[in-house]
């Protein structure tokens, strides 16, 4: 019929060389680099070649997909915990202060972290770090850093009883999350478990018959992701010296000192002062660090872990040392912020959001997380949202995760920097656009 074009659309799709020489997209080939920008732009024109797309929605499409990809070339993207939970595992637990992410940039290229530029011989690993952990729990007599907090305890177990017992409270046998369990962990070192006790009651004699010629150490553990309520016993640290083995304690969420906010959980202050030999704990938790296993201890024992074959295995990076060591030494990181922030204060952010997007502000509660203070509500304040806007929240170019909570969608500022309120705020309006 004349005047009918029979030419096959799909020939009009651009070619991959045009649509990466597009001006529009040379910020993403810098950020993420020019294979993984060639691959969303052979998907999409895959969709246009299937009908999905027309020929000239091909580049549109192109750099939608690369906003949803994030700044960066690795798959990682940033998130707005608006969960309610302070230190999220799934969300990497406490976020870096400005100033620890300022010093892992300044790690990332060439530094002095083995090298001392004074002499240009070699110097101690991480030395800054160190020299900061043994400032802040000066009770300690040495001090040592691993690459997570299972690892701290493994380093112990297997330097003070591979191929001999550690005696623990039946009580405190916990499973860490993501099905990984401390026995199982502890079994690996070679050790073997005597368990005293029974699940809700150990007494000081249970401990004390338990300990022989072939104990290595004596283990504590604080079961830090749940409570066990009623008639209830455990033995303090205090009554476990004088034993004749070293007192191990793990306390899980790297609290330092007491914190008047949480007076149950348990620091590494206290727990030294008790007379423990050592003490174990996380540097992501409540320290509000980057992922790392602190040991604190007496001189002698930690040199000892330090010099043992497994902690060469066990160390940490510059990034990581970078980190811990700016957590330690600069401003209050965002996680303890958080904890600290008054109800009154997240009252009126939360009015002012819900007033700049057209939502309710309501009272909530939200949680420490990261296993650490099982049964701690802090009071907190958000937004109510409808149910939906939780997927299309955590769909958007910037994610914020919510909460589901009585048939509703709860955007709680407790666990969202208010440096962060304004992207918030972009974000809620977009996922309520959404149709």
């Amino acid at each position: 019929m004349t005047g009918v074009s029979t030419e096959d659309p799909r020939r009009r799709i651009p070619r991959t060389d045009a649509v990466l020489a597009d001006p529009r997209l040379a910020g993403a080939v810098d950020a993420v680099g020019r294979a993984r920008v060639k691959d969303v732009v052979v998907a999409a024109q895959g969709r246009a070649r299937r009908g999905e797309l027309g020929p000239d929605e091909v580049t549109d499409a192109v750099l939608a997909d690369l906003a949803l990809l994030g700044p960066t070339a690795a798959s990682l993207r940033p998130v707005i915990n608006a969960s309610g939970v302070l230190l999220h595992t799934n969300l990497g637990r406490a976020p870096l202060s400005r100033a620890a992410r300022d010093a892992v940039v300044a790690a990332a290229g060439t530094t002095d972290v083995e090298l001392d530029l004074v002499t240009g011989g070699r110097g101690r690993r991480g030395a800054g770090a160190l020299d900061a952990l043994a400032a802040a729990v000066p009770d300690a007599g040495g001090v040592h850093v691993t690459n997570n907090g299972a690892a701290a305890l493994v380093l112990a177990a297997t330097a003070l009883a591979a191929g001999r017992e550690i005696v623990i409270a039946r009580g405190e046998m916990v499973e860490i999350g993501d099905g990984f369990r401390l026995p199982d962990l502890l079994v690996s070192t070679g050790a073997r478990l005597r368990e005293v006790g029974t699940t809700n009651r150990v007494h000081p004699r249970d401990y004390a018959d338990a300990v022989g010629p072939d104990t290595g150490m004596i283990l504590k553990v604080h079961p830090s992701n749940f409570v066990v309520t009623g008639f209830t016993s455990s033995v303090p640290t205090a009554e476990l010296v004088g034993l004749g083995v070293p007192v191990v304690v793990d306390i899980g969420s790297g609290l330092l000192a007491p914190d008047p906010a949480l007076p149950d959980e348990p620091d590494a202050a206290t727990a030294l002062r008790a007379g423990a030999d050592l003490v174990t704990a996380s540097g992501d938790k409540l320290l509000g660090g980057p992922q790392a296993g602190l040991l604190l201890g007496t001189a002698e024992l930690v040199h000892r872990l330090r010099r043992h074959p497994l902690a060469r295995a066990l160390r940490v990076d510059k990034l990581t040392l970078a980190a811990l060591e700016a957590t330690l030494r600069g401003p209050e990181p965002p996680a303890r912020a958080m904890l600290h922030t008054s109800s009154r204060e997240l009252a009126a952010r939360a009015d002012a959001l819900a007033a700049a997007v057209g939502v309710e502000a309501v009272a909530c509660t939200a949680a420490v997380g990261g296993g650490g203070a099982p049964g701690v509500e802090l009071p907190s304040a958000g937004l109510a949202l409808p149910v939906e806007a939780a997927a299309a929240l955590r769909a958007g170019a910037d994610p914020v995760v919510a909460r589901v909570e009585r048939g509703r969608c709860v955007v709680d500022l407790r666990s969202v920097d208010p440096d962060d309120d304004a992207r918030l705020a972009a974000a809620i309006r977009a996922a309520l656009a959404d149709p």
